[in-house]
């Protein structure tokens, strides 16, 4: 028990710290009336779609932390300023500057001397394509569901300049009560995701069925499985495998997209879920991370598909 106890924490403390300086930080931004002038350099992308203006500063935020704009949202659900879908909707757009961020700590740092320029390259291309999906995805439901920018990036209700540390202990004060309900939350879904781990729930994910429907080689088993459960371990076994051309690059693109379709819900659920749910209450929590992992398995589908008829 002590044990999980301890991991728990070690998973949450970053997240958490995370939370906190987004809650913080968005509101230090309010209160030194900020977020006006923010939410204007995105504008011509947001111009495309019906998402309120505090979308677009929520936006920006997320481009150096996802969870600090998402906080930022928290703010304005919590003054009525979203209801439910426009939440949906901006939380998932907030989503995709991660992608676009991985390129460079992840997919040219690590993916592409592992699995070289040709297959690395592929796997880097799908997150782009992605978060391009996900974008269009966005845009369209935004015209279909949304009636038009009804929020506005709120502002000082003092024109008068205010402090930096002036600003910093108000937004504490205003803020820290949510952030204790939000950690409580966060340690109580990620305790349950943890246990259910530790008992086996996610097991229920295999791809061994799978692997001779769809023609995976038998060596290539093991990278296959090792990337469900850690996608960095599975590269690390794919790539001597493709030097010695054990497999082809075709099939260790159709190893790579097999792999992420399974991997993406365990990890949607063990590292996704339990953010979204402290931040967003539960059923919308659910339904964020459902709708956006939902995409990203149907575009790894569609490119699976895509390569087993060129393997074929």
């Amino acid at each position: 028990m002590i044990e999980l106890i301890l991991k728990v924490l070690d998973f949450a403390f970053p997240i958490l710290a995370m939370i906190f300086v987004g809650l913080v930080g968005t509101s230090v931004l309010v209160e030194l009336g900020l977020m006006q002038k923010l939410s204007k350099l995105v504008s011509p992308i947001f111009a495309y779609t019906n998402l309120p203006d505090t979308c677009a500063s929520a936006f920006i935020v997320s481009i150096g932390s996802t969870v600090a704009g998402n906080s930022m949202l928290s703010q304005a659900k919590k003054e009525n300023c979203l209801d439910d879908k426009e939440i949906l909707l901006c939380a998932m757009m907030n989503a995709t500057p991660a992608y676009f961020r991985e390129l460079f700590t992840y997919q040219i740092p690590i993916v592409l001397p592992a699995l070289g320029l040709v297959v690395g390259g592929f796997y880097s291309l799908v997150f782009v394509v992605t978060a391009v999906v996900k974008i269009m995805v966005i845009i369209v439901a935004s015209k279909l569901f949304l009636k038009g920018n009804s929020c506005h990036a709120p502002e000082t209700q003092n024109k008068e300049k205010v402090p930096v540390k002036t600003a910093i202990i108000r937004a504490f004060r205003k803020e820290f009560k949510a952030f204790l309900k939000i950690a409580g939350v966060y340690l109580i879904a990620t305790t349950i995701i943890f246990v259910l781990q530790e008992n086996g729930a996610f097991e229920i994910f295999s791809v061994l069925p799978l692997a001779e429907l769809f023609k995976i080689p038998p060596e290539s088993i093991v990278p296959l499985t090792s990337y469900v459960a850690s996608p960095i371990l599975g590269i690390s076994l794919l790539g001597p495998m493709l030097h010695s051309e054990e497999i082809t690059n075709i099939q260790a693109m159709i190893v790579l997209m097999l792999g992420s379709m399974f991997m993406l819900p365990i990890f949607a659920i063990r590292s996704h879920l339990p953010g979204k749910v402290a931040i967003f209450g539960t059923k919308l929590g659910i339904q964020i991370v459902g709708y956006s992992t939902a995409i990203s398995v149907f575009v790894r589908l569609a490119i699976l598909l895509a390569l087993l008829s060129i393997a074929s």
